[in-house]
């Protein structure tokens, strides 16, 4: 039998952190290797103390050298756990996801306001306009992205990236896309504490194979809560889309929405509101506009709060239909309704350019070409 260390260094590059999105070498959970003879000591120091989680990297290490060098080696993984302290200063970092270019959320202070119904819709939009577009549904209690391009009954697949499995999000409509309603019963209620909401995001976030995107939008759940401070604690969040209905009920949610994000802990900029529902228009009466729910609300509330109106979308029966269906209005060609969200989705990136303009060139990759789009 011969090996050397460097071997067992290589067979544990294939197991990967978890929720890292790293190997347990690159993220410098293995502290030393030792080898003697048939023999190998691997120390380990990992973050979570519980007693499954120590197996789980012992058996993992053992398996990995089992399998890439010698079957008759005896292994043995000495695991500790060190929990880091928490900080005074609460600053929020993010990690960057390697090949994303821009990470946008779009969030609502309120539910049922068609939060999701813009991300599928602006997804596609971006995607029809020639950008590699990602959709990750955050909405851990009530995912719907998974509905609304109709891919309900696909699963996502294990694929091996660099030695290590990764998931490969489902891709339909030109957009890849992961939600936990791939791997949750859509009969049972999810009854997660916001940690097991968290971790689940995490491995959705940094064990994917997203390859190559301009953008990866992220669906977050209504409120400011848990899963919002995970998500802008694990990613560097390049701006935020908040959704909003006309009516003041709304907008005080919305305006909280807005103040979540421009916290001085958290300061990812707003690129701008948009008012869902801003007016009906009956078919029989097409120069008609009836402000059901008050009119140019969100408008005023983005006046009010120095940010960018994006545009306004109108209560309209097929948007509806086309989320329940799977299939979005964004996916139709010379209608109104294609134009709306067309419209809405080249302000975001218009706004994306001017915030992008201001940050030092490390901090995010710049977009420097857009159909229809200006830094003015």
């Amino acid at each position: 039998m011969s090996f050397k260390k460097q071997d067992i260094y290589n067979a544990l590059e294939t197991i990967t952190a978890p929720g890292e999105g790293k190997s347990l070498v690159e993220n410098e959970n293995v502290k030393n290797v030792v080898t003697f003879g048939n023999e190998v000591i691997v120390d380990v120091v990992i973050g979570n103390p519980s007693l499954q989680a120590k197996k789980k990297v012992e058996v993992e290490i053992m398996k990995a050298i089992h399998q890439h060098v010698d079957q008759k080696i005896e292994v043995k993984v000495n695991v500790k756990a060190e929990v880091k302290p928490k900080e005074e200063v609460n600053q929020i970092r993010g990690k960057e996801i390697p090949n994303i270019k821009n990470i946008i959320a779009i969030a609502s202070g309120k539910g049922g306001v068609g939060k999701s119904t813009v991300t599928a819709n602006i997804a596609i939009s971006l995607a029809k306009m020639g950008f590699n577009v990602g959709v990750l549904d955050a909405d851990v209690y009530g995912p719907s992205q998974h509905i609304m391009f109709d891919v309900e009954k696909e699963r996502p697949l294990s694929v091996k990236v660099e030695g290590r499995s990764k998931m490969k999000p489902i891709e339909n409509y030109g957009v890849k896309l992961l939600s936990l309603g791939f791997f949750t019963n859509p009969n049972q209620a999810v009854i997660w504490r916001g940690p097991m909401a968290s971790k689940a995001l995490n491995q959705l976030i940094f064990d994917a194979d997203w390859g190559e995107l301009d953008f990866l939008l992220i669906d977050l759940p209504p409120g400011t809560g848990d899963v919002h401070l995970s998500i802008v604690q694990a990613l560097p969040i390049t701006g935020a889309v908040v959704v909003s209905t006309p009516q003041n009920i709304a907008l005080a949610d919305a305006k909280k929405g807005v103040a979540m994000f421009q916290q001085e802990a958290i300061n990812v900029p707003v690129l701008g509101i948009v008012e869902n529902m801003a007016y009906f228009t009956p078919e029989e009466l097409p120069e008609n506009k009836y402000y059901i729910f008050g009119q140019s609300g969100a408008k005023n509330l983005a006046e009010d709060l120095e940010t960018a109106f994006l545009g306004e979308i109108p209560i309209v029966q097929s948007i509806r239909e086309g989320g329940d269906v799977g299939h979005p209005v964004a996916l139709q060609n010379g209608t109104q309704l294609e134009e709306s969200f067309k419209e809405i989705t080249q302000e975001v990136v218009s706004q994306l350019l001017k915030r992008n303009a201001n940050l030092p060139p490390t901090e995010v990759v710049r977009i420097t070409t857009m159909s229809g789009c200006s830094t003015k």
